[in-house]
């Protein structure tokens, strides 16, 4: 974790310092006070087995309690949602988004450590109410794979929100990892620009490049002896160093099955953290996967197009990798799907082989424990954060639609209302944030 010391001059006093950080406070807490009870729906709580008239309780923002119909004590006073006939479960964690309008480095070169997409996040833009209206609680938004390393990425909570602060996990910006980082191989980062690697093999031999110059630099503040000796200050190099101390999580591009095993080398000799991402040929290279204990975010794409790379992407690749042992969570990559229709992913997976319990987890539990955040979200347990959604029916079936998404006890989407149902339903007119303001009034104020 970043430490403010890395950042203020040493001369810089601690009342000062203490201003600075004022106006990087913990996101503010917009969760509900008074008890809130759901009743009578069909509970998925993702960790245990699914319970008929499920009863959950949610105050303050987090679930007090799950259960079934008379086992759940229901608190004096609490505001009670009827849901009977319907399907509850954790709202969905999207490992791999680019909603925000997010971006990252530039052609300046092939990587791009020290850049952080939180000073990148318009989190006015529609793309984050059609998160909501699929039913997406949770993104991990991430720059291009143009790049090597395009930059570091960031975990929003979709909470209704003026600012990026209101959407954070992290208390603190300033000194706090925010999320991971983004790293690619294969066809994407091959190019003419001579800052560029024009093979496989020069990407592989940047990346372990930089990864062993942060490795020397990080020695060489260790056998600082006085600030004087120190290093100057590298953004890029400090991001790197909690890589290599497993604290910043990599999130992978990689298509083709050699650019799969080129990953698990470079994973095996820094020992970072690691998840694949995509993994068209991830079916050729299941068992290598599972042996290196490494999980893997899929896409499943029902159109084609794409790259070259991806043509070999089938929608039995979640089964293969369940049946080898492989921790799997889907993600969308918005626009490539869009987030709207991110829950069918789990239903096409489950067409192809994966089990129900499997793929559903991938929608929710599998992605938390990619992120690190399987101790907030994911699942409806006590404890956690109070992000669920309400459906009309099977999760699985096509003919199911998402209406009504909460998170921390808050609702941010409802079908019924026209204005969310616009962003549910509507064609090219929602992507017009010139004539589409959702939850910020006619001019965006």
């Amino acid at each position: 974790m970043h430490r403010l010391s890395r950042f203020v001059p040493p001369g810089l006093s601690a009342w000062f310092a203490a201003i600075i950080l004022v106006g990087c406070v913990a996101a503010p807490t917009l969760a509900q006070s008074q008890p809130q009870v759901f009743r009578g729906a069909t509970v998925y709580p993702i960790s245990d087995a699914p319970i008929e008239n499920g009863v959950v309780v949610v105050e303050d923002g987090v679930i007090q309690a799950v259960g079934p119909e008379g086992e759940v004590n229901v608190p004096a006073g609490a505001t009670v949602h009827d849901a009977t006939g319907k399907v509850i479960m954790p709202g969905l964690v999207d490992t791999h988004s680019h909603i925000a309008q997010v971006n990252g480095g530039d052609q300046s070169g092939p990587t791009h450590p020290g850049v952080r997409t939180l000073d990148a996040v318009n989190v006015r833009h529609s793309s984050v109410g059609r998160a909501r209206a699929g039913g997406i609680t949770t993104v991990n938004v991430l720059s291009g794979s143009g790049h090597l390393l395009s930059g570091q990425t960031t975990h929003l909570k979709l909470r209704d929100s003026e600012t990026v602060e209101d959407l954070l996990f992290c208390e603190n910006p300033l000194t706090d990892i925010c999320g991971g980082i983004k790293m690619a191989n294969g066809t994407n980062s091959i190019r003419e620009n001579p800052a560029f690697p024009g093979t496989r093999a020069r990407s592989a031999s940047i990346l372990r490049q930089m990864l062993m110059d942060a490795q020397a630099y990080g020695e060489k503040k260790e056998a600082a002896s006085s600030e004087d000796d120190m290093p100057p200050t590298d953004l890029g190099k400090e991001a790197l160093l909690e890589v290599l101390d497993g604290e910043r999580i990599v999130h992978f591009h990689t298509h083709r099955h050699d650019d799969v095993l080129t990953v698990l080398r470079l994973k095996k000799e820094f020992g970072f953290e690691v998840v694949l991402h995509h993994v068209s040929e991830g079916w050729r290279v299941a068992d290598e996967i599972a042996a290196a204990d490494v999980p893997a975010s899929i896409i499943v794409i029902d159109s084609p197009g794409g790259k070259h790379e991806a043509v070999n992407l089938y929608f039995r690749t979640g089964a293969v990798l369940e049946d080898a042992g492989v921790d799997v969570a889907y993600h969308t990559d918005d626009f490539i799907t869009d987030s709207r229709l991110f829950l069918r992913s789990a239903a096409i997976g489950v067409r192809a082989g994966m089990s129900e319990e499997t793929a559903l987890e991938a929608m929710t539990l599998a992605g938390a424990r990619m992120l690190g955040l399987d101790d907030r979200i994911g699942s409806l347990e006590q404890g956690k954060d109070a992000d669920l959604i309400v459906l009309s029916g099977d999760p699985l079936s096509v003919y199911t639609n998402i209406e009504e998404t909460w998170v921390e006890g808050q609702k941010v989407f409802d079908r019924d209302n026209p204005d969310d149902r616009d962003l549910a339903t509507g064609g090219y007119g929602v992507y017009d944030d010139g004539t589409l303001h959702h939850h910020h009034g006619p001019t965006g104020e």
